[in-house]
């Protein structure tokens, strides 16, 4: 059997049933409009209602509750890949830069990319023209000549100097724009080891430094004087250490610490695969575990930010292609958004800095990182 198609005026296609049908019916030219009348009506409301069922069909397909509406922009780097980029709500490119080994960069209120090229020199570059206009090189610094040096944090501080954690000096220094030293403070570190003294480092709204010790698996807070004045060590919740970083090793090896509005501390516990939130009295509040999203394996855990929702932002290094590498999350332990591009990025994505929602820009004061 086959049909004619036409397109009535109103723009819907119909199927001309066949004469021999309509001959069928009747033998008069009007029963014969008014039966092929009839029929085509019946066709085309059976057309319609088909596709209605498609497009409710395709509707619910398309249109994914939450994950699928959030938008997110943001600078990332990927040792791995040596990029660091600026990422559009649309998950395109907007900027990149080559870089070596990176574990830290800051979007800065003026515009500017606060990040690292190699372990011991920074920089702060214009993204609309690649120039440089500030840096600091730790191994030139004062103190550190002939040794070995690694920066595995740093950040711009708001009277406009800048802090940074020497690892392998074991000790912050707060430089000017001239990259004179300002201030240092020792850390307690009795062995130095360049590569695992420190991970993250923040000066808090105290004046104290909020310092992860990788290789110790703690955090400490110190005082502008070097004195300890809270220390956290992150347990091992009763498993034995495994070697490696992927979602089969296990440590401790704590990489963020941010302290909250609330007076605890977020902390992002590395190679143990978990975030948690501990008291002053270092008790456990709140945790997130290695296979609780679902469909998602939490391997190390970098970087922490806390947006105005109070939803947690965090990097899941070293995870493999089977995951994401940043995921946000809400407190209900549900995913509200997620990044996963191993096209540009590969499996050492470490650290990440959200800057718009949905189209609206934040600011760091508007954040906690």
């Amino acid at each position: 059997m086959t049909y004619d198609r036409k397109m009535r005026g109103d723009g819907v296609k119909m199927h001309d049933p066949l004469k021999k049908i309509a001959g069928q019916l009747s033998n008069t030219r009007t029963k014969r409009i008014e039966n092929m009348r009839s029929v085509s009506s019946l066709l085309c409301n059976r057309f319609l209602a088909i596709i209605c069922s498609l497009s409710v069909l395709l509707l619910h397909v398309v249109s994914v509750p939450g994950e699928a509406a959030e938008r997110r922009s943001f600078l990332a780097a990927d040792s791995s890949k040596q990029i660091i980029a600026m990422v559009g709500e649309d998950g395109e490119i907007r900027w990149r830069y080559k870089i070596g080994p990176l574990h830290d960069l800051h979007y800065l209120p003026n515009g500017n990319v606060l990040f690292q090229t190699d372990w011991t020199k920074l920089v702060e570059i214009n993204p609309q023209t690649d120039e440089v206009v500030w840096e600091y090189d730790a191994a030139k610094s004062e103190g550190n000549r002939n040794r070995t040096i690694e920066v595995h944090a740093f950040q711009r501080l708001a009277n406009g100097l800048t802090m940074v954690a020497e690892s392998g000096a074991a000790r912050i220094v707060e430089v000017n724009r001239g990259g004179k030293i300002v201030s240092r403070m020792p850390l307690q570190i009795e062995h130095p080891i360049p590569h695992q003294d420190t991970r993250l480092v923040r000066k808090i709204a105290n004046g104290n430094y909020l310092v992860c010790h990788e290789h110790k698996g703690a955090v400490y807070e110190y005082s502008p004087q070097g004195k300890v004045v809270w220390r956290y060590d992150v347990p091992m919740f009763g498993k034995l250490p495994k070697p490696g970083h992927g979602v089969n090793a296990y440590g401790n090896k704590c990489f963020a610490a941010l302290r909250l509005k609330n007076g605890n501390t977020l902390i992002s516990t590395g190679n143990g695969h978990r975030v948690i939130e501990v008291t002053p009295a270092k008790k456990i509040i709140w945790d997130l575990d290695q296979n609780e999203l679902s469909g998602i394996q939490l391997a190390w855990v970098t970087t922490l930010q806390i947006l105005p929702s109070g939803n947690i932002v965090l990097g899941n290094c070293h995870a493999g292609p089977e995951n994401p590498q940043v995921i946000e999350i809400n407190r209900k332990k549900e995913v509200v958004w997620k990044f996963h591009d191993f096209k540009n990025f590969g499996n050492a994505l470490t650290n990440t800095q959200i800057l718009s929602l949905n189209g609206k820009p934040i600011s760091a004061c508007d954040v906690i990182r």
